[in-house]
């Protein structure tokens, strides 16, 4: 999970997604309600919103040109208001905040698929993602799908979600794809260097504040997006002195 989040939250950083990015997570949410409504798994009904969010998303901002940030807000809003009516409770908190607990096999296995797919997809493609990023026509000249490389990449960014939503829930999980990122961003030099900054602060924080959560017998989530962002403000001198 915190693998994937370092990755695909750089390129959410570059894109500056940041609060977007926080919004998109939000999206698991009535899925969430719904698959507890027809007493399915709820990572299930997550994972289902996440993807069709992502697929909406998609749609507006290629059929309308109105900005990824500002589609998503919408999307967002419309997610939270019905997540709501359709979780109360116990049940809310623990979609907002995360449950963690030990995994079974075939959570394991999935999950490590999941980032088995989305660092390949990072890796490979991320020539690709700076250039649509830079110049959509100079990805284009350059023959570069861009309308796919989005799509892919939102994808990408929602399966990352779905990664966490065990741990982490949809209001927490956006934190640990862009604070890491954002800590890269300040330190590093290069791409490569970036992914590289982002993907130990975000191993760092998970590991660190699993530990530190179990010993001071606070929800772990919290814990470790409060390490994050400590990691965060004290890289700042470091930007500073460069």
């Amino acid at each position: 999970m915190a693998v994937a989040a370092g990755l695909v939250g750089c390129f959410a950083v570059m894109r500056r997604m940041a609060l977007a990015s926080d919004a998109m997570s939000h999206v698991a949410l009535p899925g969430i309600g719904l698959a507890l409504a027809f007493h399915v798994h709820p990572l299930l009904g997550g994972v289902a919103a996440l993807a069709a969010g992502t697929a909406l998303v998609w749609g507006l901002q290629r059929g309308t040109r109105i900005s990824t940030e500002t589609v998503i807000g919408v999307v967002f809003s419309l997610a939270l208001a019905m997540g709501s009516m359709l979780t109360t409770g116990e049940e809310l908190i623990d979609a907002l905040l995360g449950t963690p607990g030990s995994l079974g096999v075939g959570e394991l296995v999935a999950g490590l698929a999941g980032v088995t797919a989305v660092a390949g997809f990072v890796l490979l493609q991320r020539n690709e993602l700076v250039l649509a990023q830079v110049s959509t026509d100079m990805a284009r000249t350059a023959g570069v799908g861009v309308a796919r490389v989005e799509l892919l990449y939102l994808l990408a960014f929602s399966l990352t979600v779905a990664l966490g939503l065990r741990f982490l829930g949809v209001l927490l999980m956006g934190s640990l794809i862009i604070i890491p990122a954002a800590t890269a961003k300040l330190v590093a030099r290069s791409l490569d260097e970036m992914l590289a900054v982002a993907v130990v602060s975000a191993v760092a924080s998970t590991v660190l504040g699993e530990a530190v959560a179990v010993r001071i017998g606070r929800p772990t989530g919290p814990v470790i997006i409060a390490i994050a962002a400590g990691l965060f403000f004290l890289s700042l001198p470091l930007r500073r002195t460069r």
